[in-house]
C-alpha cells in the first residue's frame, strides 16, 4: 500500500493549529520590516572599510535598527578577508580565486560600563573565475562574490541573535 500526500485542506489546518500554539518559524518570509523581538534594540557600530560598510548597512537592515527603538544592545564586528588561489592557465596566471570572509561579533549591553553579553564568529567562503584577458569581467565576478558574502554574514549572524532573543524570551515568560 502506498503512502498518499496530505490534502492542501490538512495542510492548512495543520499551520493552523500550529500557530495557535504558539509557534512561529524562525526562518522564511516575514512582512516587510519585521523582525524577531527584540532585534530592533542592537544598534551597529561602524565596520571598517567598503565591504564593512556594506556589512553594516546589511545588518541594519536585517535587524530593523531604524524603527527608532532604543538601542539597549551595541554589536561590534570585525571583518576580515583571505584569498586562495584555487586554479591557474596555463601560463600560471590565476583562473579561480577563492575568497573567506570571517566576521568576529560581540554583542554589548549599554550598561555604564558595558557588559559582553554575547559574541561569535561566522565565516563564508565563495569562488569565482577569473576570465582571460578580460579585467572588468573579473572585476563584476569579485564584486559579486563579495556581495554575497557579506549578505552570507549578515544572514547568519542575525539568526544567531534571533536565535538568542528568543531562547531569552522563552526563559523570562
Amino acid at each position: 500500500m502506498g503512502r498518499t500526500e496530505p490534502s492542501p485542506r490538512r495542510a492548512v489546518l495543520g499551520l493552523l493549529l500550529l500557530s495557535g500554539c504558539g509557534f512561529r518559524p524562525l526562518h522564511g518570509p516575514r512582512a516587510p520590516g519585521a523582525t524577531a523581538p527584540g532585534l530592533e534594540t542592537v544598534r551597529v557600530g561602524l565596520i571598517v572599510e567598503r565591504n564593512g560598510q556594506l556589512l553594516r548597512r546589511q545588518l541594519e537592515e536585517r535587524l530593523g535598527s531604524g524603527t527608532g527603538a532604543p538601542a539597549r544592545y551595541d554589536l561590534r564586528v570585525g571583518l576580515a578577508y583571505g584569498v586562495e588561489l584555487q586554479g591557474f592557465a596555463r601560463d600560471g596566471t590565476p583562473s579561480r580565486v577563492r575568497v573567506t570572509a570571517t566576521a568576529n561579533w560581540f554583542l554589548y549591553d549599554t550598561a555604564a560600563p558595558p557588559r559582553l553579553v554575547a559574541n561569535g564568529v561566522e565565516r563564508s567562503f565563495d569562488a569565482y573565475n577569473v576570465p582571460e584577458n578580460q579585467f572588468f569581467a573579473a572585476e563584476a565576478a569579485r564584486e559579486a562574490t563579495e556581495r554575497r558574502l557579506v549578505e552570507q554574514l549578515a544572514d547568519d549572524m542575525v539568526r544567531r541573535l534571533a536565535v538568542r532573543f528568543e531562547a531569552e524570551r522563552t526563559q523570562a515568560g
